[in-house]
């Protein structure tokens, strides 16, 4: 189980580079909102923001290699949680990505991860050349009464 409390609690799950193992992720990421008591808000930035990092880690990462494993890690302490995800793809470049609101990016079905994550989460580091991103979601003043 995970409980916030004035030590950090930290976990690392591995799962297998297929499309129906963001289910676990989803999972996890309900776990932590009920052990924890987050608020709706802070939930909803957290399931979008990892779904996405896990799902780009999936797709374009490892490519749906099912020999290539991504990895999420998270460290709950009393003011946020952290995320890493990582995966063993080449990486990217992540400092140079389409914007995906620009209007010839509208239409395209992709492209769009990166812009959420950075937009749902309080702070977000990539390093490995892109094949680490850490996501920060602030907890204080998302606890539900």
């Amino acid at each position: 189980m995970i409980y916030m409390n004035t030590e950090k609690q930290t976990s690392t799950m591995q799962i297998a580079s297929q499309p129906e193992s963001i289910n676990q992720v989803e999972k996890l990421i309900d776990e932590i909102k009920a052990e924890n008591n987050l608020h709706e808000e802070c939930y909803g930035n957290i399931l979008v923001a990892v779904t996405e990092a896990v799902n780009n880690a999936i797709q374009h990462g490892n490519k749906y290699d099912a020999d290539k494993m991504v990895s999420i890690s998270f460290e709950i302490d009393p003011d946020q949680i952290a995320f890493t995800i990582s995966d063993e793809g080449q990486g990217f470049d992540y400092m140079n990505l389409p914007d995906p609101t620009d209007p010839v990016n509208l239409e395209k079905p992709t492209g769009r991860g990166v812009f959420l994550m950075k937009h749902l989460a309080d702070q977000i580091i990539f390093s490995d050349n892109g094949r680490v991103v850490e996501l920060y979601f602030k907890t204080s003043g998302h606890i539900a009464e």
